[in-house]
């Protein structure tokens, strides 16, 4: 059996398309089995809302009269890059006000960053712009201070170079004193492990290969919609997988795009990590299409079937140390507890299960209205059998 995006968009113009979600998939597969449930259904929804740090945004604010090329961009008082062209820069996600006091007072509030900043504008606020420059005879004006709105600005494109990260660590904390990271605070002796993954939800981990998710595909992007334009920092798709090809450490990545005046503030989201810094929750749901049984069988995999790894986030991550203290799968993770050791430790999710199950109902009915049709990939990701693998800074005198 053997379909194609072409004959399923036919399907959905029609409204005959059969549209479930990463969820109700499991079911139908235990149900039917997998050949039957590959005829019968032609698109699975999935998504993932969690915090996505290598985010954010590149905007072109309009020239002023006289006209700035701009060196140097605050918004909000946030440091905004504008190394690009004179009223062209681009404000990432984790960036900090010049004034924020950062850990200088342990533990540092992170109170407000680039994603707050986003979060802002989409909501429709207005902003504080300010511009320096050296002044150039064709670009005269040395300063500029203003208010601006999303609507003001020319273009601004939600830009993030890695989200939707293919399983990741599981963070506990072995030392004796309390620390605070981009996971979360973890309490000492293993008091608490955080994890940040929708697991039988997640986009990449349904398509574990990459089989139909690749550069041009069209996804819902922070409530509007967006596109997969390469294959995101960290792309790491030669980790260790399991049998069922799905990884069990951090593989796949991707870098998505999409229109930043069609998104919503339920989907971007200003994230303080009390010690750490600022993230953006970012919400993404992916399409992906049943063109055939080993498609369809891969989005039929359950919380039981994904394992991620334990790590200690007081030295084996901070040191680069390869340790794992065990697996666990997202079925024990979501229960609330694990074993580690022979100690049951709390667990907490970073990423929210409920809101991913909302993206990809909602992504589902976009789907069924007609409202949104598949893409097919320009090229597909790097997988298993590219080479591929995650390198770490070679350090030169």
């Amino acid at each position: 059996m053997q379909k194609t995006i072409a004959e399923i968009n036919e399907r959905i113009k029609k409204g005959d398309a059969v549209v479930v979600t990463a969820e109700e998939i499991i079911d139908i597969v235990d149900k039917k089995g997998v050949s039957q449930a590959a005829k019968d259904v032609d698109v699975v929804t999935t998504a993932t809302f969690g915090p996505m740090c290598s985010s954010g945004f590149y905007f072109n604010f309009g020239h002023s009269k006289p006209r700035i090329r701009a060196q140097k961009v605050w918004l909000n008082n946030v440091p905004a890059y504008g190394g690009l062209a004179a009223v062209d820069a681009y404000l990432g996600a984790t960036e900090l006000p010049e004034d924020d006091p950062t850990n200088t007072i342990y533990p540092g509030a992170f109170k407000y960053g680039g994603a707050h900043v986003i979060e802002e504008l989409v909501s429709g606020k207005a902003v504080q712009l300010k511009a320096i420059s050296y002044g150039t005879d064709c670009y005269p004006r040395k300063e500029i201070e203003t208010r601006i709105s999303l609507n003001d600005m020319n273009e601004a494109v939600l830009f993030n170079p890695r989200n939707a990260y293919q399983n990741y660590n599981v963070a506990t904390n072995c030392s004796d004193k309390v620390i605070y990271t981009y996971m979360g605070i973890l309490q000492p002796r293993m008091g608490n492990a955080n994890y940040s993954s929708a697991g039988q939800l997640s986009p990449l981990l349904n398509d574990p290969l990459y089989l139909t998710i690749g550069i041009g595909t069209r996804i819902f992007l922070g409530g509007g919609i967006g596109y997969v334009v390469w294959q995101g920092t960290q792309h790491n798709p030669c980790a260790l997988r399991g049998e069922n090809k799905v990884p069990k450490r951090g593989a796949g990545t991707l870098a998505v795009l999409g229109d930043l005046k069609q998104m919503s503030p339920a989907w971007l989201k200003g994230v303080s990590m009390i010690g750490y810094g600022v993230s953006m929750a970012v919400g993404i749901g992916v399409p992906i299409p049943i063109l055939n049984e080993e498609i369809c069988q891969f989005t039929a995999v359950r919380d039981a079937e994904i394992y991620a790894p334990v790590i200690d986030y007081s030295k084996t991550y901070p040191q680069m140390e390869s340790d794992v203290l065990c697996e666990v799968n997202y079925s024990q993770l979501k229960s609330g507890s694990i074993i580690v050791n022979g100690k049951n430790i709390p667990t907490g999710g970073l990423s929210s299960y409920a809101k991913a199950r909302e993206i990809a109902n909602i992504l589902k009915e976009w789907i069924k209205k007609g409202d949104f049709l598949l893409t097919e990939p320009v090229i597909n990701l790097p997988s298993i059998d590219s080479g591929i693998s995650l390198k770490p800074l070679n350090e030169r005198g």
